[in-house]
Formats: C-alpha cells, structure tokens, sequence
C-alpha cells in the first residue's frame, strides 16, 4: 500500500528538527548573527560537504505519540524526498567538517580562524614584497646591463 507509514520503530528523529541551508559567515556581522542563532536553546550550525545550515531541535506537530506521521499520506514534499534508507534511523553517521551547538564554542572558531587569516594576510603581503624585491633588483641588473661603452 503507497500510503503505508514505513517509519515504524523509529522514534521520529527526522521529525524533530529542521535545517535550513545558510550562507557562509565571512563579515563581523554575519558571525554575530550565527553566534546568535546559537545563543537559543536546540540550535546547532554545521557544515556538510562545504555547505553551511542552521538547525533547529523542533518536534513536528503532525509526529503521535508512537512516533508516526498523523498526515503521512498527505505529508509535504521535503518529507516525502526524505529517504528512508539514508534516514537519522537507519543511517546516522553524518560527514560534518564543522559542528557547533552553543555559542561559546562558535566564538573560539571564530577566534582561531581570524588568527589564521591574518597569519595567511602576512604570508601573502611577505611574498608580495619578495617578489617586488626581485623585480626591482632585476630592473637595476637591467639598467647597468644596458649601457654602452664608449
């Protein structure tokens, strides 16, 4: 049967938050709004595959009380895209190059990419300077090279 509820023994975890794709801080003010989100209760933002979400802890109003979908037949599209062969049930290991669920531990990855950025910005003005060094001084070689003898 098409409508039948094949979610049954689990306990509803993919009813219980949502997560909604977010640009990637890179402005002061864009890492204070993501602090922020993670100043609330049942928040947490990861990146997955280079891409950034916010997600909210948030109980479906339509999930029983023995973990079932009271609309499964009539559920929305992104339920209806959740595959149950890659669900948090049967499948929960998650690939997330950055995990955050409290705001404290946002602000020391902020802290420490800043450093690192800045440390980048000096590597990178050093080798600029090198290599104006070395145009400069072949300018010069070039000059002396070019005279002729009288």
């Amino acid at each position: 049967m098409a409508s039948e509820n094949p979610c049954g023994g689990c306990d509803g975890k993919c009813c219980r938050y949502f997560a909604l794709e977010i640009d990637e801080p890179t402005t002061e003010e864009e890492f204070e709004n993501v602090r922020w989100y993670l100043c609330h209760e049942g928040t947490k933002v990861y990146v997955e595959e280079g891409v950034w979400y916010l997600e909210v802890q948030n109980v479906c109003r339509h999930l029983d009380e023995r973990n079932l979908c009271r609309i499964y037949p009539e559920r929305p599209a992104i339920c209806r895209e959740h595959s149950v062969e890659n669900c948090e049930f049967t499948d929960c290991e998650f690939d997330r190059e950055l995990e955050f669920d409290d705001d404290a531990a946002f602000a020391r990855y902020v802290k420490k990419r800043r450093r690192k950025e800045k440390k980048a910005r000096k590597k990178e003005k050093a080798k600029r300077r090198m290599k104006a060094k070395k145009r400069r001084k072949k300018g010069k070689k070039g000059k002396k090279g070019g005279k002729e003898k009288s």
